[in-house]
């Protein structure tokens, strides 16, 4: 590993986020993502395995650059958004692989249930929660709310053999407002039915475990980790929002984040001194605030470890 990486890699934190490296000449040369930055970048100065053509890459790589995320679903988003903006030499797949996709989660007496679409236009007793990446995941989220919350057997034109299937996981029409309200509550992130939602998952993983069925248990951990996956903090991409620039400043360093239509598009820092920051400071939104003085600091601390690398 070089001075640099050794230094800068040091700073990064063991938390999810989005990493960029640049050649001397400032061009960036690759972006990605990483469960663990500190982890996942230092990996370039070791056995680079299945990336062994990232070589020459690494050999060039002069700065390191990262923003931390709350979330690996939001990261996910990040990389997406900056590679359908810009696509740098050594990436080589705009936007990532995930697929976009939305939660429906249809009301409707009749014939309530949850699925999982591309996107639909706005119809009566039908919501959207999203959007969301990676269909097989979001897929697995939606079997995790339908093993405890079975809303498919609420309806009132259900079949002889739906009724009766309803009757043995204990649920009828008279269940349907307050299972919508609960899924509803669980999709909008609310603290408390998110962890009401992953317990009850717990309790029949454990039971699945205890009793043998390690199959089962196994699938209830992938819908465990699923349904996490959709409700972590992500607000790097949403359906609808302002035009605005989210800066931070730390240490002489101007970070901005450009956010179009709802999404992060871009992500720039600069030096700049505290008085000529102070203005963009002022025109942040509060909300978004926190998360641009972070990658402030930490891209400060970043450019701080190369400076000392570079100093005689």
């Amino acid at each position: 590993m070089t001075e640099l990486a050794h230094r800068t890699v040091g700073k990064l934190p063991p938390s999810p986020g989005v990493y960029r490296f640049r050649d001397a000449h400032g061009r960036v040369l690759y972006i990605g993502r990483a469960t663990d930055l500190r982890h996942r970048v230092a990996s370039y100065w070791s056995d680079l395995g299945d990336r062994g053509h990232l070589a020459p890459m690494v050999r060039r790589i002069s700065g390191i650059e990262a923003v931390a995320c709350d979330s690996q679903h939001e990261a996910a988003w990040l990389e997406r958004n900056l590679l359908e903006t810009t696509l740098p030499r050594w990436n080589r797949m705009p936007g990532g692989g995930e697929v976009p996709v939305y939660i429906r989660l249809d009301e409707r007496e009749r014939r309530p249930g949850l699925g999982v679409v591309h996107l639909s236009g706005p119809a009566a007793g039908i919501r959207l929660f999203g959007p969301y990446l990676g269909g097989s995941r979001v897929r697995l989220a939606v079997a995790a709310l339908h093993r405890i919350l079975p809303l498919a057997y609420t309806g009132t034109g259900l079949t002889g053999m739906e009724l009766d299937m309803g009757r043995q996981l204990g649920v009828s029409h008279l269940d349907q407002r307050w299972i919508v309200d609960a899924i509803a509550a669980v999709l909008a992130r609310q603290t408390d039915a998110v962890a009401r939602a992953s317990a009850a998952l717990e309790e029949r993983r454990d039971g699945a475990a205890e009793s043998m069925r390690f199959e089962l248990a196994g699938r209830i951990e992938a819908e465990l980790r699923a349904l996490d996956w959709v409700t972590s903090p992500q607000r790097v991409t949403v359906d609808s929002g302002d035009d605005v620039d989210a800066c931070g400043w730390a240490a002489g360093l101007l970070v901005t984040f450009s956010i179009r239509a709802g999404r992060v598009s871009a992500w720039s820092q600069r030096p700049c001194s505290e008085p000529r920051a102070r203005r963009r400071l002022e025109a942040t939104p509060a909300a978004w605030m926190p998360f641009a003085q972070g990658a402030a600091e930490l891209g400060a601390m970043l450019v701080g470890a190369a400076t000392t690398v570079a100093a005689p």
